[in-house]
């Protein structure tokens, strides 16, 4: 399934602006919908990166 996708998005044959702006708004919403989740989680991440970072190297 994965390959056909890839398939028809490589096949330009009959490809018009109209489907990549489908494609650009339907990953504009994910993006807008787990935009939250994904700010929490990378804070997260970052914040003990640099807390690790913080103690590994003994900054004050």
């Amino acid at each position: 399934m994965f390959r056909e996708f890839i398939d028809y998005l490589c096949d330009e044959d009959g490809q018009t602006s109209t489907e990549y702006i489908l494609l650009v708004a339907v990953v504009a919403m994910i993006v807008f919908k787990f935009r939250d989740i994904a700010t929490k989680r990378l804070g997260a991440l970052t914040d003990g990166i640099f807390d690790k970072a913080s103690t590994d190297f003994d900054i004050q």
